[in-house]
């Protein structure tokens, strides 16, 4: 399929942008590019009725969260969370950078999402953003209802690197026997370790991710080659699958990291798991935070939504 007219125009924009590419700075340099440029295209901001920012322990220190209420609860009212994991490639991106996306969501499926902002490389190396998510998940669900919220109806979700984060994370609370979400959302993850699937090499210039920064991510991120191969950076390669959470996975039809993102909604089901695999034909990696320039980044919200919105209602 070819590319939808309305990613076309985004991609005549970004070529005629005064920034370098991403693999060609430092990560702090590519962190104030990215938190620059983020809000151009992003989904509009939407009132919540509360936000609030905190800090909650973690084994490596302290990890900063966003908490977004929809609505005043009423009296003895918990509300479903969704513990949502920002992209950037373990390297980039933000509490702010997602905050409008964070917002629509806490409105448009009526839950309380609680946003982490994980430990981002080359600061911090693997498996720092895979720990993070955990323990960020096991202390929401233990101090829910502190939050209003209802540790009983939980979900996860991410986008790329925090697609890569939600895998993980939901095999994580299977293998510590925590309780388990109901419903884990992959928006075009990373999961396959290694770049080399066809649609690596096929999209790999010219369409906002590149293989270039693909690499220079999975360089700040990982340790040593052979981390690629860990089932933490490559979910994909766990040995076992079963007993996970429902799963919708988003992939866009020209963005390197589709195929592996079939794969593992693939590799779900083989395993017993209730997957949705939705493949966005005409998008581009990234798409869901072009929706204010994109109608199929404001379609995949909305079905992110409804499917929380399913989930909760058991």
């Amino acid at each position: 399929m070819t590319l939808d007219p309305q990613v076309e125009y985004v991609l005549q924009l970004v070529e005629q942008s005064p920034y370098p590419e991403l693999h060609t700075v430092s990560a702090a340099e590519a962190r104030e590019i990215f938190e620059t440029t983020a809000p151009a295209l992003n989904v509009r901001p939407e009132d919540v009725f509360r936000t609030e920012d905190r800090w909650i322990d973690g084994v490596e220190g302290d990890i900063p969260i966003r908490i977004y209420t929809p609505h005043q609860p009423a009296a003895g009212e918990l509300l479903p969370v969704l513990v949502f994991y920002h992209g950037g490639g373990f390297v980039i991106g933000s509490l702010d950078s997602y905050d409008n996306l964070c917002r629509a969501l806490a409105n448009r499926a009526d839950c309380i999402v609680v946003s982490v902002d994980y430990r981002l490389a080359p600061e911090h190396r693997f498996p720092a953003a895979v720990d993070d998510g955990l323990e960020a998940y096991q202390w929401i669900s233990d101090h829910a209802r502190e939050l209003d919220g209802d540790p009983r109806r939980m979900a996860i979700a991410g986008d790329s690197a925090g697609g890569n984060i939600t895998a993980v994370t939901a095999i994580g609370i299977r293998n510590e026997g925590d309780i388990a979400p109901l419903l884990q959302v992959l928006i075009y993850p990373v999961a396959g370790g290694a770049p080399e699937t066809a649609s690596h090499y096929e999209f790999a210039e010219g369409l906002l991710l590149t293989r270039a920064n693909i690499l220079w991510f999975y360089d700040q991120y990982l340790e040593q080659p052979e981390d690629a191969a860990d089932p933490r950076f490559a979910p994909l390669l766990a040995a076992d699958l079963s007993g996970l959470p429902p799963a919708l996975v988003i992939v866009a039809g020209h963005d390197p990291l589709r195929d592996e993102g079939i794969a593992y909604a693939e590799g779900l089901a083989r395993a017993g798991v209730g997957v949705e695999l939705s493949n966005y034909e005409g998008m581009v990696h990234g798409f869901v935070s072009l929706a204010a320039a994109v109608d199929q980044g404001k379609n995949a919200i909305d079905q992110v939504a409804e499917a929380l919105r399913t989930a909760f209602k058991g």
